[in-house]
Protein backbone atom coordinates (compact mmCIF):
# COMPACT_ATOMS: atom_id res chain seq x y z
CA UNK A 1 0.00 0.00 0.00
CA UNK A 2 1.69 3.34 -1.06
CA UNK A 3 2.57 5.90 1.50
CA UNK A 4 -0.07 8.91 2.04
CA UNK A 5 2.52 11.97 1.62
CA UNK A 6 2.80 14.77 4.39
CA UNK A 7 1.92 17.52 3.76
CA UNK A 8 3.98 20.52 4.53
CA UNK A 9 2.54 23.81 4.52
CA UNK A 10 5.06 27.26 3.63
CA UNK A 11 3.92 31.01 4.40
CA UNK A 12 4.33 33.58 2.34
CA UNK A 13 5.00 37.41 3.56
CA UNK A 14 3.15 39.24 5.93
CA UNK A 15 2.03 36.36 8.02
CA UNK A 16 3.94 33.29 9.77
CA UNK A 17 2.48 29.49 9.81
CA UNK A 18 -0.92 30.26 11.61
CA UNK A 19 -1.87 31.48 8.08
CA UNK A 20 -2.53 28.58 7.19
CA UNK A 21 -4.90 27.70 10.28
CA UNK A 22 -8.23 27.04 8.24
CA UNK A 23 -6.36 24.41 6.42
CA UNK A 24 -4.84 23.01 8.85
CA UNK A 25 -8.04 22.27 10.41
CA UNK A 26 -9.61 21.25 7.24
CA UNK A 27 -6.95 18.92 6.57
CA UNK A 28 -7.52 17.00 10.05
CA UNK A 29 -11.21 16.88 9.08
CA UNK A 30 -11.01 15.39 5.97
CA UNK A 31 -8.04 12.57 8.12
CA UNK A 32 -5.02 14.10 7.03
CA UNK A 33 -3.10 13.52 10.06
CA UNK A 34 0.40 14.14 8.98
CA UNK A 35 0.87 17.85 8.54
CA UNK A 36 3.58 20.23 9.02
CA UNK A 37 3.74 24.35 8.85
CA UNK A 38 7.26 26.06 7.80
CA UNK A 39 8.18 28.60 10.13
CA UNK A 40 10.28 30.75 7.71
CA UNK A 41 12.43 33.93 9.22
CA UNK A 42 11.50 35.99 5.68
CA UNK A 43 15.21 37.08 5.73
CA UNK A 44 16.34 35.93 2.40
CA UNK A 45 15.30 33.40 -0.08
CA UNK A 46 18.50 31.37 0.71
CA UNK A 47 17.47 31.57 4.42
CA UNK A 48 14.03 30.61 3.51
CA UNK A 49 14.58 27.39 1.28
CA UNK A 50 17.16 25.56 3.87
CA UNK A 51 14.83 25.86 6.35
CA UNK A 52 11.93 24.53 4.40
CA UNK A 53 14.77 21.75 3.20
CA UNK A 54 15.37 20.72 6.69
CA UNK A 55 11.20 20.51 7.60
CA UNK A 56 11.17 18.34 4.55
CA UNK A 57 14.31 16.54 5.69
CA UNK A 58 12.69 15.32 8.86
CA UNK A 59 9.57 13.84 6.93
CA UNK A 60 10.62 10.04 6.48
CA UNK A 61 8.54 9.66 3.56
CA UNK A 62 6.63 11.64 0.38
CA UNK A 63 6.17 15.42 0.87
CA UNK A 64 3.86 17.27 -1.14
CA UNK A 65 4.46 21.35 -0.32
CA UNK A 66 2.26 23.60 -0.44
CA UNK A 67 3.41 27.25 -1.09
CA UNK A 68 1.54 30.11 -0.39
CA UNK A 69 2.53 33.99 -1.91
CA UNK A 70 6.49 34.14 -1.56
CA UNK A 71 6.16 30.92 -0.22
CA UNK A 72 5.35 29.59 -3.50
CA UNK A 73 9.49 31.30 -4.57
CA UNK A 74 10.62 29.04 -1.36
CA UNK A 75 8.97 25.48 -2.63
CA UNK A 76 9.95 26.68 -5.95
CA UNK A 77 13.77 26.53 -4.71
CA UNK A 78 13.22 23.64 -2.48
CA UNK A 79 11.23 21.40 -4.12
CA UNK A 80 13.73 19.90 -5.62
CA UNK A 81 14.49 17.00 -3.14
CA UNK A 82 14.04 13.45 -4.00
CA UNK A 83 11.03 12.74 -1.58
CA UNK A 84 8.88 15.56 -2.76
CA UNK A 85 6.40 14.43 -5.02
CA UNK A 86 4.46 17.62 -5.63
CA UNK A 87 3.97 21.62 -5.27
CA UNK A 88 0.57 23.36 -4.83
CA UNK A 89 0.45 26.91 -5.19
CA UNK A 90 -2.02 29.24 -3.26
CA UNK A 91 -2.18 32.62 -5.00
CA UNK A 92 1.92 32.15 -5.14
CA UNK A 93 5.04 33.49 -6.52
CA UNK A 94 6.81 30.61 -9.19
CA UNK A 95 9.92 32.38 -10.60
CA UNK A 96 11.92 30.54 -13.67
CA UNK A 97 15.22 30.80 -13.07
CA UNK A 98 17.39 33.90 -12.28
CA UNK A 99 13.84 35.38 -11.55
CA UNK A 100 12.26 37.30 -8.52
CA UNK A 101 9.08 37.84 -6.87
CA UNK A 102 10.36 41.27 -7.02
CA UNK A 103 10.49 41.53 -10.85
CA UNK A 104 7.59 39.26 -11.46
CA UNK A 105 5.63 42.03 -9.36
CA UNK A 106 7.28 44.66 -11.33
CA UNK A 107 6.39 43.23 -15.01
CA UNK A 108 2.14 44.02 -13.64
CA UNK A 109 2.35 45.95 -10.31
CA UNK A 110 -0.56 44.49 -8.23
CA UNK A 111 -3.62 47.01 -6.55
CA UNK A 112 -1.95 47.64 -3.29
CA UNK A 113 1.33 47.49 -4.03
CA UNK A 114 1.07 51.42 -2.67
CA UNK A 115 0.51 50.05 0.64
CA UNK A 116 3.64 48.70 1.27
CA UNK A 117 6.73 50.39 2.76
CA UNK A 118 9.63 49.51 4.35
CA UNK A 119 10.73 50.57 7.97
CA UNK A 120 14.20 52.23 8.69
CA UNK A 121 15.59 49.05 9.22
CA UNK A 122 14.60 47.59 5.82
CA UNK A 123 11.75 45.53 6.48
CA UNK A 124 9.01 45.82 4.76
CA UNK A 125 5.47 46.51 5.87
CA UNK A 126 1.73 46.72 4.97
CA UNK A 127 0.14 49.69 6.50
CA UNK A 128 -2.05 48.34 9.21
CA UNK A 129 -5.23 50.72 8.52
CA UNK A 130 -4.97 49.36 4.65
CA UNK A 131 -4.20 45.69 5.55
CA UNK A 132 -7.57 44.67 5.26
CA UNK A 133 -8.19 46.35 1.78
CA UNK A 134 -5.00 45.35 0.17
CA UNK A 135 -4.31 41.25 1.57
CA UNK A 136 -7.34 39.79 2.74
CA UNK A 137 -10.68 41.74 1.90
CA UNK A 138 -13.33 38.96 2.06
CA UNK A 139 -12.50 38.28 5.76
CA UNK A 140 -14.13 39.73 8.31
CA UNK A 141 -12.62 43.03 9.75
CA UNK A 142 -11.90 41.54 13.45
CA UNK A 143 -9.37 38.69 11.07
CA UNK A 144 -8.25 40.97 9.30
CA UNK A 145 -7.48 43.39 12.00
CA UNK A 146 -5.51 40.05 13.88
CA UNK A 147 -3.00 39.78 10.49
CA UNK A 148 -2.27 43.46 10.30
CA UNK A 149 -1.26 43.55 13.64
CA UNK A 150 0.46 40.45 13.73
CA UNK A 151 1.73 40.68 10.25
CA UNK A 152 5.78 38.83 9.70
CA UNK A 153 7.76 41.62 7.55
CA UNK A 154 9.86 40.65 5.28
CA UNK A 155 13.26 41.98 4.72
CA UNK A 156 12.75 44.01 1.35
CA UNK A 157 16.14 42.40 -0.29
CA UNK A 158 14.24 39.15 -0.38
CA UNK A 159 11.95 40.46 -2.70
CA UNK A 160 15.06 40.71 -5.22
CA UNK A 161 16.11 37.07 -4.62
CA UNK A 162 15.65 34.56 -7.71
CA UNK A 163 15.26 31.18 -8.04
CA UNK A 164 18.18 28.86 -9.26
CA UNK A 165 16.59 25.61 -10.12
CA UNK A 166 13.24 26.00 -10.21
CA UNK A 167 11.25 22.70 -9.04
CA UNK A 168 8.19 22.82 -10.75
CA UNK A 169 9.93 21.95 -14.28
CA UNK A 170 10.63 18.73 -12.78
CA UNK A 171 7.94 17.80 -10.06
CA UNK A 172 4.02 17.46 -10.64
CA UNK A 173 2.45 21.13 -10.24
CA UNK A 174 -1.32 22.54 -9.24
CA UNK A 175 -2.01 26.37 -8.73
CA UNK A 176 -4.72 28.23 -7.28
CA UNK A 177 -5.24 31.61 -8.71
CA UNK A 178 -7.37 33.90 -6.64
CA UNK A 179 -8.72 36.45 -8.82
CA UNK A 180 -9.50 39.27 -6.70
CA UNK A 181 -5.93 38.91 -5.44
CA UNK A 182 -5.03 42.47 -4.70
CA UNK A 183 -0.97 41.31 -3.43
CA UNK A 184 -0.14 39.42 -6.59
CA UNK A 185 -1.75 40.62 -10.23
CA UNK A 186 -4.10 37.92 -10.83
CA UNK A 187 -3.07 37.72 -14.58
CA UNK A 188 0.95 37.46 -13.20
CA UNK A 189 -0.94 34.35 -11.17
CA UNK A 190 -2.03 33.23 -14.26
CA UNK A 191 1.11 33.40 -16.55
CA UNK A 192 2.81 32.16 -13.91
CA UNK A 193 0.48 28.70 -13.68
CA UNK A 194 0.24 28.64 -17.15
CA UNK A 195 3.58 27.96 -18.08
CA UNK A 196 4.50 25.53 -15.15
CA UNK A 197 1.64 23.46 -17.39
CA UNK A 198 0.28 22.14 -14.31
CA UNK A 199 -1.80 18.93 -13.23
CA UNK A 200 -4.62 21.65 -12.45
CA UNK A 201 -5.68 25.31 -12.75
CA UNK A 202 -8.31 26.57 -9.79
CA UNK A 203 -9.55 30.09 -9.91
CA UNK A 204 -11.49 31.26 -7.21
CA UNK A 205 -13.18 34.51 -6.32
CA UNK A 206 -10.69 35.49 -3.58
CA UNK A 207 -8.37 37.68 -2.02
CA UNK A 208 -5.11 37.26 -1.61
CA UNK A 209 -5.37 35.04 1.41
CA UNK A 210 -7.96 32.37 -0.37
CA UNK A 211 -6.12 30.45 2.47
CA UNK A 212 -8.38 31.60 5.09
CA UNK A 213 -11.30 32.52 3.25
CA UNK A 214 -11.87 29.61 1.19
CA UNK A 215 -10.09 26.89 2.80
CA UNK A 216 -11.94 24.38 1.61
CA UNK A 217 -11.62 24.61 -2.28
CA UNK A 218 -8.41 25.44 -1.47
CA UNK A 219 -7.96 21.99 0.61
CA UNK A 220 -9.51 20.30 -2.15
CA UNK A 221 -6.84 20.96 -4.64
CA UNK A 222 -4.50 19.67 -2.12
CA UNK A 223 -6.42 16.72 -1.30
CA UNK A 224 -6.24 16.26 -5.10
CA UNK A 225 -2.56 16.64 -5.40
CA UNK A 226 -1.80 14.43 -2.39
CA UNK A 227 -3.81 11.35 -3.96
CA UNK A 228 -2.46 11.65 -7.47
CA UNK A 229 1.23 12.75 -6.44
CA UNK A 230 0.89 9.39 -3.80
Amino acid sequence: MAVKPTIVLVHGFWGGAAHWSKVIVELNRRGFTSVRAVENPLTSLADDAERTRKMVAQVDGPVVLVGHSYGGAVITEAGDLPNVVGLVYIAAFAPDAGESPGAITEQQPPAAVAAIAPDSDGYLWIAQDKFHDSFCQDLTADEALVMAVTQKAPLGSTFGDTVSAPAWKVKPTWYQVSTEDRMIHPDNERRMAERMNPRKIVELAASHASLASQPGPVVDLIEEAVGSAG
